[in-house]
């Protein structure tokens, strides 16, 4: 099985060279025929099996295999790249982690090129509950709507409920939660993926007391997702609030320019220690993820009061490029996270003020081990939604291109348990809970400046702000 895999990644990486080449179209028209989708469905499976380093952390097996058989019977006619990821995709849900999944190989990429050459997208930004219902936030790349907030019936004569429960099946992440957080900001994406993309729309929207129909032409705006991903400025920020409070927006532990976000912190951390900053607000309510050092680098060194960890138990799969001298590639190796990094509390501008994490549904990998830390080890406390990822993360994020369709596999090569090594809660909980407001950014940070004391709405009454351990 690993030779047949390590075959096949061979294979898809000649196929993914020649697509970036320059025949992305073909890549993406052209028919497989069943037996290349059966073989790419092989491929995808034997990588999970042989290097996955704890499939169970997010799945069961069982019903892996169960949804792979039914899957093989689909797997009956031609299909084009597009018609093979809606097939493939609903692997997705079952194995329900946000690092591990069937995806295009570049649909940031792809997205760009299709606007220039002349195509569009559903013209609004969306909202989507876990249980598909559809709401406008705003026009497509984040301009005000008159509708906002108003629930889209129906789409093109189909209902909007319906075509959400469709995109929501194929999907990636943890839990529904999760999946339904990410489908709203990228529903243009997946709408055009299994829907096409018209020019014109038909829709039925519902006000409280009526509901009309409008046509819309699609929109040419870049989605917002996008224009936010490539802004500095837009995801990284501080804000100075009433009552001694600050806002420090950190939108991603991901941005290429460490240096620059380095520089950003230092400044930030300055304007804190000038300001006679009492309360810290870390919003990382929109963070994905990306590299620790980068949370440890850039905001630990300015917060921690003890040694800490980034996790505890881990479970780590040996690949090539990865492995320490005496390491055999392919094998799992089990341990304890004995990396311990020391404060740095003569540091200048080490802030002693009371520190909160805001997290939201789209909080995740890296982002999750920064809140892990931060409530294990008493540094602060954890705002905001839960109940959308896991604390337990994967990561190590290794691609795998199947070897006939292009389309790719990630997967994660460690599972890493939290500092404490406390198994529950398995999904991030906040100390003091707060609803997120899907229409209004600030919704929160408002709410939780309205707390007399935010300490007090911690349902973890043993827990309070600089008491913790990072060891169990």
């Amino acid at each position: 099985m690993v030779r047949h895999a390590l075959r096949a990644l061979m294979i898809g990486f000649v196929v993914l060279c020649a697509c970036l080449a320059g025949m992305p179209t073909a890549c993406a028209s052209r028919d497989l025929t069943p037996q290349q989708l059966r073989e790419d469905l092989d491929a995808l499976v034997g990588v999970i099996d042989q290097q996955h380093p704890d499939l169970r952390h997010s799945t069961d097996p069982v019903e892996l295999s169960s949804k792979v058989a039914s899957l093989r019977r689909r797997l009956n006619h031609a299909m084009t790249r597009d018609e093979a990821w809606r097939t493939l995709a609903t692997l997705n849900p079952v194995l329900a982690d946000g690092h591990l999944f069937i995806a295009f190989p570049d649909w940031r990429k792809e997205s760009a090129q299709h606007l220039e050459r002349g195509g569009a997208f559903f013209p609004f930004e969306v909202y989507v509950d876990p249980h598909g219902a559809v709401f406008v936030r705003s026009k497509l790349g984040g301009e005000p709507s008159t509708l906002a907030g108003a629930r889209i019936e129906t789409i093109n004569g189909v209902s909007a409920s319906k075509i959400a429960n469709s995109l929501l099946e194929r999907v990636h992440g943890d839990t529904p939660l999760f999946r339904s957080d990410l489908l709203s900001k990228r529903w243009w994406l997946y709408y055009w993926k299994e829907y096409g993309a018209p020019l014109k729309y038909r829709l039925r929207i519902g006000g409280r007391s009526s509901a009309a129909v409008a046509a819309m032409d699609a929109s040419r705006e870049k989605p917002l997702i996008l224009q936010i991903e490539n802004s500095f400025e837009r995801q990284f920020m501080l804000e100075l609030l009433p009552e001694n409070t600050a806002l420090l927006t950190i939108g991603s532990f991901a941005w290429p320019d460490k240096e620059r976000f380095f520089e950003f912190t230092r400044d930030a951390f300055s304007r804190v220690r000038n300001a006679n900053v009492g309360t810290l607000l870390i919003d990382v309510r929109s963070n994905g993820g990306g590299d620790d050092d980068m949370w440890q680098n850039g905001i630990l060194r300015y917060v921690a009061s003890q040694p800490y960890r980034n996790g505890s138990r881990y479970a780590l799969r040996i690949v090539e490029g990865h492995q320490d001298e005496g390491e055999v590639i392919g094998e799992v190796v089990r341990g304890d996270q004995d990396k311990w990094i020391q404060p740095e509390t003569d540091n200048p501008l080490h802030f002693s003020g009371k520190t909160y994490v805001l997290v939201g549904a789209g909080t995740y990998s890296s982002a999750i081990l920064f809140a892990n830390v931060i409530h294990d080890c008493g540094f602060g406390a954890v705002a905001g939604v839960g109940g959308s990822a896991r604390t337990r993360q994967s990561g190590g994020v290794q691609k795998f291109v199947l070897p006939h369709s292009g389309l790719v596999l990630w997967w994660p090569r460690f599972v890493l348990s939290r500092p404490s090594g406390a198994p529950e809660p398995q999904l991030l909980t906040p100390d003091i809970p707060l609803e997120e407001n899907p229409y209004d950014p600030n919704g929160m940070v408002k709410t939780f400046l309205q707390l007399a004391d935010p300490a007090q709405h911690q349902p973890d009454k043993q827990f309070s702000i600089g008491v913790g351990t990072c060891a169990g």
